[in-house]
């Protein structure tokens, strides 16, 4: 299969664009600039351009058999309304375009698009289970997920398949989330974040590259799905997880609240609230996850 992938040279991306080159398939890896240092495995090719600006490598897009969109300004900052915006566009541009790139194509009906999203598309809604069904909430990253989703959904018009998935946090060994908690842990500084009663959706990067590979098979699975483990911990249950994983006590008292929101202004909330989030449409399809539970997972990752 012929793949098109933006933001194939971050975490998530690097690793899916090993997987899927492993699996035989040819991609093209969409990045603003190509630098020396940076190599791709065998089976993928840059095509430099700004995903974020219409231009000519979007004549490109038809060319494939399916689209992987994972571009976005990261969210683990400080919300200024720089950063705000820069996620905003980051992510709304690039499926605009991509999307735009669809129109009028002969080939637009035979394309699959996989969208990015995230389980910060239901808001903060306590101890109450959300499944694909939920609705979504009205906080800055529910109203960002809905808007991006909205603009993947048009390909539909175009008469491609489009599947949206929402990831919880994703867990790599050196990567995401992880990296910035286990040298705190290392250092015993580790330690639940407020209350600690928070959900914390998760999934290890193994299992989220093995969904896509799922969805390659499975072109009838379309619209949301919720790319999260099916075991989702309280952030107390990830520390003490951690903790025993990394086999570093975790004694110090939870970080207040009021300083997490100090440091990180309105990003906060994700750290302090969470979902509870459960990938009720993955289990129905009978994907299997290799790490369901937490310690598993973390101690696969830095055990």
């Amino acid at each position: 299969m012929k793949i098109l992938m933006t933001g194939g040279t971050g975490f998530v991306g690097s690793r899916l664009t090993g997987a899927l080159c492993e699996d035989g398939h040819r991609l093209t890896v969409l990045t603003r600039s190509v630098r020396p240092d940076r190599a791709l495995p065998s089976g993928a090719v840059f095509l430099e351009a700004d995903p974020t600006e219409p231009g000519p490598w979007q004549e490109q897009v038809p060319e494939h058999d399916l689209l992987i969109n994972l571009a976005g300004a990261s969210i683990f900052q400080r919300w200024t309304d720089k950063a705000k915006k820069r996620m905003r566009e980051s992510r709304l541009r690039t499926t605009r375009n991509l999307v735009d790139a669809l129109a009028g194509s002969e080939k637009g009906g035979s394309i699959r698009l996989l969208n990015t999203s995230a389980v910060g598309y239901y808001g903060f809604a306590g101890d109450e289970i959300l499944t694909e069904e939920s609705p979504p909430g009205d906080d800055f990253l529910a109203v960002l997920a809905r808007d991006w989703e909205r603009e993947a959904l048009r390909a539909g018009t175009a008469g491609a398949r489009v599947t949206i998935l929402r990831f919880g946090v994703v867990l790599g060994g050196r990567e995401g989330a992880l990296a910035k908690m286990v040298p705190l842990f290392k250092k015993y500084l580790g330690g639940p974040l407020g209350s600690g009663d928070q959900w914390f959706p998760w999934i290890h990067i193994q299992d989220l590259v093995s969904v896509y590979r799922f969805l390659m098979d499975r072109p009838d699975l379309e619209g949301p799905l919720n790319c999260t483990a099916p075991q989702p911990v309280r952030n107390r249950e990830l520390t003490r997880a951690l903790a025993g994983a990394l086999e570093k006590p975790a004694f110090m008292p939870p970080v207040p609240g009021f300083v997490i929101r100090a440091v990180l202004g309105e990003f906060g909330n994700v750290l302090l609230k969470g979902q509870r989030v459960i990938p009720e449409r993955l289990i129905r399809e009978g994907f299997a996850f290799r790490y369901p539970a937490i310690e598993e997972a973390l101690n696969d990752l830095v055990g």
